[in-house]
This record gives structure tokens, C-alpha cells and sequence, in this order.
């Protein structure tokens, strides 16, 4: 019953990543997706997206299966982090995110220049928080294939001792 939780900037590859996995028979959450996240007030960035807590702590609670992978960015995350056995930061540097999001088709949050602003602002006051609670980094210019290796073997390392 191993919980990997796979963080990162805008951009890093968490999707991407994901859906690698997930090919390969895991079981994958994006919380960036569906009901995981609701809309905040935020007063720096007028709102932001949070875990609604009840839902991510029944996923958590109700994981029976092997290996779950679970990614997201949001700002309540942290409170989760003593129930996952791996934290993961997926990473890049800031020319290579905001090129990703500049041109990737599958989301559209980076497509203004405001948006853009946003994530630079993240990469250089979030992803430092980030990495303070990470247990790896692995850096996403590798091709996926190598990156979700590393996510399996993260797995393996950080299973529990039944």
C-alpha cells in the first residue's frame, strides 16, 4: 500500500508522467483533474486551487492496492505529507516550464502572458518549499520513460516492510 506523491511547478511534467504510469498498469491520481481541487479567494493571486481534504483523505484512506501515484501542486498539500512514502519533486529549469506551458495542448493555464508571470512567481517562491519536503527530485528533461523508471523504483525503496 505504498503512497508516492508526485509535486511540482506548472510545466514540470506531473501529467505527463502520470499517464506513463498509468499505461503501465499503476494506479494513478492527477488531483489537477476532476473534483480533487475547489477554487479559493486568494489575496496575492485573486484565487487559488486547494485539496478538498475530505475527498484526498478518503483516497488515502481507502488505498488497498499496491502503488498509488498521486500528483498536484496546491498550497494545503503539506498536511498530507506524513501519510505518503515518497514525495517527489519533479523538476526543470524555468525556461523549460514556461516553454512547456506556453505550448502544451492538454491545459490551458499558461497560455497568457499573466499566467506565465504566475508560474515564474512559483518557481522562485514555491518550488523552494517544495523541494524542503521532498524525499527525490528527479529532473524532467529526461525522456518520460526514464523519468516514470525512477517513479517505480522510488516505489519499490519506499514500500512498506510488511
Amino acid at each position: 500500500m505504498t503512497i508516492v506523491f508526485v509535486t511540482g511547478m506548472s510545466g514540470a511534467g506531473k501529467s505527463t508522467v502520470l499517464a506513463e504510469l498509468e499505461r503501465r498498469g499503476h494506479r494513478v491520481v492527477d488531483t489537477d483533474d476532476g473534483e480533487w481541487a475547489e477554487e479559493v479567494p486568494d489575496p496575492d493571486r485573486g484565487s487559488d486551487r486547494i485539496w478538498r481534504e475530505d475527498l484526498i483523505d478518503a483516497l488515502l484512506t481507502s488505498h488497498a492496492g499496491r502503488v498509488l501515484f498521486l500528483s498536484g501542486c496546491v498550497p494545503n498539500q503539506g498536511r498530507f505529507y506524513p501519510r505518503f512514502d515518497a514525495i517527489v519533486l519533479l523538476t526543470a529549469p524555468p525556461d523549460v516550464l514556461l516553454e512547456r506551458v506556453a505550448t502544451r495542448n492538454t491545459n490551458d493555464f499558461g497560455k497568457s502572458a499573466n499566467e506565465r508571470a504566475l508560474v515564474s512567481d512559483d518557481i522562485r517562491e514555491v518550488e523552494p518549499l517544495l523541494r524542503t519536503g521532498a524525499t527525490a527530485e528527479i529532473d524532467t528533461r529526461l525522456p518520460v520513460a526514464e523519468v516514470a523508471d525512477r517513479l517505480e523504483s522510488i516505489a519499490v525503496a519506499a514500500a512498506p516492510v510488511e
